[in-house]
């Protein structure tokens, strides 16, 4: 799986064009899933987003996860992160997950945020959306669970 993670202090998303969730700070979370993706990897996914330090803390340090700051997440299911641009201009996506097993990891991902986190919105699988999202630091944590 991949993450793309932001750290925001506030974030929406449009959804085929109708308004959709809105979050104050936290995260917001592209998520793509590969081919060798399980259960597994949502769980070690998770665990690594939700222990992440990124938020500062009294010194000014980024020594806060966002459950210590309480947190909103917003996710967003984004198979372009498995993007193969190694030949030619036009990317492959051949390294993305079957669209019905990354929902149901999608989903899955979704699940263990809301056990975790107070407010978690999400964008809608396969469908076009918009986000819009005010990047706090700015601060961008690219994850890939191959190198975790």
């Amino acid at each position: 799986m991949r993450a793309l993670i932001q750290r925001v202090s506030s974030a929406s998303i449009s959804i085929e064009g109708t308004p959709g969730g809105t979050i104050g700070a936290g995260y917001v979370i592209l998520l793509g899933v590969g081919h060798d993706d399980d259960e597994a990897t949502v769980r070690k996914l998770w665990e690594k987003v939700r222990k992440l330090r990124i938020f500062q803390d009294a010194e000014g340090k980024s020594n806060l996860s966002l459950e210590d700051v309480g947190g909103d997440a917003l996710i967003v299911s984004q198979f372009t992160l498995y993007a193969n641009c190694r030949r030619g201009n036009r990317p492959s996506y051949t390294d993305a997950g079957k669209p019905d097993e990354a929902e149901r990891l999608y989903e899955a991902f979704v699940e263990m945020a809301r056990a975790d986190l107070t407010h978690v919105e999400t964008g809608e699988f396969g469908a076009d959306m918009a986000v819009q999202l005010v990047n706090d630091g700015p601060f961008t944590i690219w994850l890939d669970t191959d190198e975790l």
